[in-house]
């Protein structure tokens, strides 16, 4: 268990994150993350400074359409989003909750990945990482986040959730609220690589 604080929690847990990236071939310095402050903000990661990973102040969505560029985004409870173009190489990670699910992110995520880099909602891949259901939480922003997807143009077929509720399963999982708080964060991460 680490600390309420989700600086404390990511710092601590910085030596794991970077060993399983490592195992990936992916630098922990070249991470780009967002601040996550459970709103709809979505940069999109691009120039020469993302390269060596930014934190993103006041976002909650990244997307990228360089290969060679990784995002991040850390979790306990809320859902990770992963949205990915396999045709035009483009892709985003998103942290949505409650909050966020009620701004639209995702369907915001994905209306930035049309205009900026021509994505069809029809080619995209949606998956949906294990975050907090009911009955443990009294809204599902999971299956609100799938009715998004689909709502924005993602074929239902291409739109993943496992259904793991990250609060029924402690041991395997961090739920901020099944552990108070006093919990850690899991890292979701997407990128493609360079050729």
């Amino acid at each position: 268990m680490v600390d309420t604080d989700r600086a404390d929690a990511v710092s601590r847990l910085a030596p794991h994150h970077a060993e399983a990236l490592a195992s990936l071939g992916i630098p922990a310095d070249a991470l780009n993350t967002a601040e996550q402050v459970h709103g709809s903000g979505i940069i999109v990661c691009g120039g020469p400074a993302d390269r060596s990973g930014i934190c993103a102040a006041g976002m909650d969505g990244l997307v990228t359409g360089i290969a060679g560029i990784w995002l991040g985004i850390y979790v306990a409870d809320c859902a990770a989003v992963w949205i990915v173009d396999p045709l035009r190489r483009v892709c985003a990670v998103v942290h949505s909750g409650k909050k966020g699910t009620e701004l639209g992110i995702v369907p915001a995520t994905i209306g930035l990945m049309k205009e900026t880099f021509g994505s069809d909602p029809d080619s995209l891949v949606v998956q949906v990482s294990p975050c907090i259901r009911p009955p443990a939480y009294e809204v599902d922003f999971a299956e609100d986040i799938r009715r998004q997807c689909a709502a924005s143009g993602v074929p239902t077929d291409r739109i993943h959730d496992e259904g793991v509720c990250t609060a029924r399963d402690p041991g395997r999982y961090y739920s901020y609220r099944t552990e108070r708080g006093r919990t850690g964060r899991m890292l979701a991460v997407v990128g493609f690589r360079s050729a």
